[in-house]
């Protein structure tokens, strides 16, 4: 079952107007919309998912070790082998940039398509950035908490100047006066 949909209940929606309308919260991985208000059990869903990217990003490093060690016993010599660091560790850091400054703002989806490959190649960046977020927040929450509140704000100034109801208003006549 897809952890987002699992996490959507109705304990942690916000107080949403009477007729059902209005935004709703963007749900985030793992986190669904408990980070709305922190509640169903959104500590330990931080935490694990803490301990999670750390560990994931233990066990790059242990299979780039690995892919290192081959190299040592391919003996491709010492230039080869610095490519190879200098390419994990350039990529690392972009991908670890990247990701951060999607947490503060939408990225551009042409440059994330043209930067996918890069990312994927410095994924323990992107895991690193991952696990310093949850350390705070869940990963993106003050980017949608922002969205969800602007949104918020601009339901409630478009249904406060529609008050009344419209069909009881008085239409003008349609004589023709003299």
């Amino acid at each position: 079952m897809d952890p987002v949909s699992e996490t959507t209940d109705s304990t942690s929606a916000p107080a949403a107007p009477a007729t059902g309308g209005g935004p709703r919260p963007e749900p985030i991985r793992f986190f669904g919309t408990t980070w709305l208000n922190h509640t169903g059990g959104y500590g330990l869903r931080r935490a694990g998912v803490a301990a999670g990217s750390l560990a994931a990003a233990a066990a790059g490093c242990l299979i780039l070790r690995f892919a290192y060690q081959g190299l040592a016993v391919a003996d491709v010599g010492g230039f080869v082998n610095i490519l190879v660091v200098a390419m994990f560790a350039i990529c690392g850091a972009i991908a670890f940039r990247q990701t951060w400054r999607g947490y503060a703002r939408r990225p551009d989806p042409t440059t994330e398509a043209q930067l996918r490959s890069l990312k994927g190649i410095g994924f323990i960046g992107s895991l690193l950035a991952y696990f310093f977020r949850s350390l705070t927040e869940a990963p993106g929450e003050k980017l949608r908490r922002t969205e969800y509140e602007t949104a918020l704000k601009q339901y409630e100034r478009r249904r406060g100047s529609r008050t009344g109801n419209p069909a009881a208003r008085k239409k003008p006549s349609n004589r023709r006066r003299s």
